[in-house]
């Protein structure tokens, strides 16, 4: 087992117990540790050919930082991010049941589709009630005006005042509530023949594709490796062209060609072939 697998079993007891609020969950799950492509594939080749449990609960741990990144991109629902994550949660744990590493993707990119299906299918299950009624006089007119209304059809003027006296509420909030009550449910994701129509629909103001949180995290990741390997590369050169590459290209404070020839005691034009020729060292070193 190799010491990332193995810290992240270690960290499986910590995040079963009670953590006592939302932001200590997150700032938990943050702190465990990424998976490197290769301890992925094995820990999904000895669930998928073992089906050896530890290695299942590795990769869900893992990846529940993620859960939280595309949780939070549904908060303007009006619903619990909390709720919202635990959805995604689940949604997590039917991707990695379904995971086959022999296809060559991250599990990041596979379990995105499983995150955001069980995230919509509880947006959809609750978007009604939260558009319906949100505050507290509306849940009163929501359950007293539906039940007035069972034998009539719209209000007149003087049955909208006299159901605002009897509520103790503003007539403006009961014609606010009929047109809500009156209005049809719609489809969360419609058809095709729907969106030729232009109907609404709720789906469309999720978070846009150029936001996906997947293509985010790979983006993360792979900084973080050409980061690494850039460090990796830099320690193969020599002290002097070491020192020109950070000067000249990773120091906040760059230094100049004439300034590096003042310190190397050189001219600027043999700087630059120096700089030249580790550039050229770093990509081979890189590739």
């Amino acid at each position: 087992m190799t010491s990332t697998a193995l810290a992240l079993k270690q960290s499986s007891q910590l995040i079963g117990a009670p953590i006592g609020s939302l932001e200590a969950y997150v700032e938990r799950v943050t702190s465990l540790p990424v998976l490197s492509r290769e301890d992925e594939v094995e820990l999904a080749e000895r669930f998928r050919d073992e089906g050896d449990l530890e290695a299942a609960r590795a990769l869900v741990l893992s990846h529940l930082r993620f859960v939280v990144h595309v949780a939070r991109g549904y908060m303007g629902y009006g619903l619990p991010v909390g709720d919202l994550i635990q959805e995604g949660n689940i949604g997590l744990m039917k991707a990695v049941k379904r995971f086959d590493p022999s296809m060559g993707v991250r599990l990041v990119s596979f379990a995105v589709h499983w995150i955001r299906a069980e995230i919509h299918e509880y947006v959809l299950r609750n978007w009604r009630l939260v558009r319906v009624a949100t505050t507290k006089a509306q849940r009163k007119l929501f359950f007293n005006l539906r039940r007035m209304k069972k034998n009539l059809g719209w209000l007149s003027e003087d049955e909208t005042h006299a159901v605002a006296r009897d509520l103790g509420v503003e007539p403006r909030e009961v014609r606010e509530m009929e047109q809500r009550l009156a209005a049809r449910d719609l489809s969360f994701d419609p058809t095709p023949a729907d969106e030729d129509e232009g109907v609404y629909s709720p789906a469309a103001y999720l978070p846009a594709d150029g936001a996906d949180p997947a293509v985010a995290v790979e983006q993360a990741e792979w900084d973080d490796a050409a980061s690494d390997s850039l460090t990796l590369a830099l320690e193969r050169l020599d002290d002097r062209s070491r020192r020109i590459i950070e000067t000249r290209w990773l120091a906040e404070d760059k230094l100049t060609l004439h300034d590096l020839a003042d310190e190397f005691g050189v001219s600027a034009e043999r700087v630059r072939q120096i700089e030249t020729q580790a550039i050229r060292k770093l990509r081979s070193f890189m590739s």
